[in-house]
């Protein structure tokens, strides 16, 4: 069984011939080393020992996030919701592009 985006599917244990399976980890990698650098820089490293990339049956890659404490998981939902309320602002924020039209020198 598998959900709409397949990350219920069982992990690629036993690879299947013509499956895309390193370029679905490749990317799961760098994905899983882009979250863990912003971790580091928040200091959140060592709350989250099992960040590591994978692979599911189809070759989709998966981040799995390992065992974590829920303040942990309540932390970075924290972060999150801030993040995105701060793009909301910057986006609602924006001056307009119209520019105003000069006259032009006597």
């Amino acid at each position: 069984m598998t959900d709409r985006r397949g990350v219920v599917a069982r992990r690629a244990e036993n690879l299947s011939p013509g499956v895309p399976y390193v370029r679905g980890w490749n990317r799961a990698r760098r994905s899983a080393g882009t979250l863990a650098d912003q971790l580091v820089l928040l200091g959140l490293d060592t709350d989250f020992p099992g960040l590591v990339a994978d692979v599911n049956v189809f070759g989709d890659g998966l981040v799995q996030f390992g065992t974590v404490r829920p303040e942990a998981a309540e932390l970075l939902a924290k972060l999150i919701t801030v993040g995105l309320e701060a793009e909301r602002r910057a986006t609602t924020a924006e001056p307009s592009t119209t520019t105003r039209r000069e006259a032009p020198a006597a």
